[in-house]
């Protein structure tokens, strides 16, 4: 069906340790992690994860050291099998495939970006960026064509013939992107892919992101500990905690509704106005004389500017073209004070 996640997780678990399948009925059955290691010398490091993953949009999956992040976007091309549970790619359960099949899966329908950049330092620049073609048997008049035009798309042109020593931190990530992106795959990983570089850099990657994305329209797979980060990327955020999601959704509504005095303490410290946008404070339409107009996708923070922090003005919200709703100042304030956890009120 059309409406059918590109990936689906259901009921995932991961034990690591020799007996995993034996101890999964006291996990199943309430056992929390720290009693699993005592009393069984097992670690849990997925607990019933149930996520879908829309085809064309960015799911990040969020938490601490320790979460269980990276060992979830492991599974989905079965670096790391499961204790139990199903991986569902396009339909298809990949605990099912065969290794020639998983193998397929691998090089045509999934590629990987990582954190440590995992360049072949031997190998120049274009030929790491071409990497993927090259397993596939792809003749290197072909492998060339796309390394080149995906490192210029990602801002390399010129540097095709420099070895990975040569480039800076930036630089090298934007490779492994370029080496992504030749892959020609639907389905991209990327596993704390900007955690290693400089701030003002990784804003720069970040902003790369969203710009290859809103052209290309990847299904992304995202993995960060950083909240900004994900806010700013993800259409559909997963939080974890323990191996287990304790809040997924769309960012903006859990920033404005956090479910979990876990979450709740995450999103008290972000910059509100910056990170909330018109859509998720605004109104249906009704009125019919207003300010101005605004976009749909402004942040809060802009529309302070523009009113001079006057409560009392009234604004139309566009969609383009459209008229989708009305922002009243009053309700943008108050969509600034973030909700009281339930630790400070106790």
């Amino acid at each position: 069906m059309a409406n059918d996640p590109k990936v689906r997780l259901r009921g995932l678990y991961k034990i690591f340790g020799p007996k995993d399948k034996e101890v999964l009925h006291h996990v199943k059955g309430g056992m929390g992690k720290e009693d699993l290691l005592v009393q069984h010398k097992h670690v849990l490091g997925l607990q019933d994860i149930n996520v879908d993953m829309q085809a064309g949009e960015i799911t990040v999956v969020m938490g601490l050291s320790g979460s269980g992040k990276s060992t979830l976007i492991r599974h989905l091309n079965r670096l790391i099998e499961p204790t139990a549970g199903e991986i569902l790619v396009d339909g298809v359960d990949v605990m099912g495939l065969s290794e020639t099949d998983l193998r397929e899966v691998r090089q045509t329908k999934m590629s990987m970006v990582f954190q440590k950049f995992a360049l072949l330092p031997h190998r120049t620049v274009l030929q790491n960026a071409g990497m993927a073609l090259k397993v596939r048997n792809a003749d290197e008049a072909t492998q060339e064509a796309e390394a080149k035009k995906w490192l210029a798309r990602v801002g390399l042109q010129g540097y095709e013939n420099h070895y990975p020593a040569q480039l800076s931190g930036g630089m090298q990530q934007r490779v492994g992107i370029a080496r992504a992106l030749t892959a020609n795959t639907d389905i991209m990983l990327m596993d704390e892919a900007f955690s290693a570089l400089d701030p003002l850099i990784r804003t720069d990657m970040q902003n790369l992101l969203l710009e290859l994305q809103d052209e290309l329209h990847k299904t992304i797979i995202f993995i960060t500990h950083d909240l900004d980060e994900a806010l700013k990327l993800a259409d559909h955020l997963v939080i974890l905690k323990d191996g287990a999601v304790v809040q997924q959704g769309e960012p903006q509504g859990i920033l404005m509704n956090p479910c979990d005095p876990y979450i709740e303490d995450f999103v008290s410290d972000i910059n509100r106005a910056r990170v909330l946008r018109v859509k998720s404070v605004m109104e249906p339409l009704t009125g019919t004389e207003f300010a101005g107009d605004v976009d749909i996708g402004d942040n809060l923070e802009s529309l302070i500017a523009r009113s001079g922090g006057d409560t009392t003005q009234h604004y139309r919200v566009m969609d383009g073209e459209t008229p989708v709703g009305e922002l009243h100042m009053r309700d943008l304030v108050k969509a600034l004070v973030p909700r009281l956890s339930s630790t400070q009120e106790d």
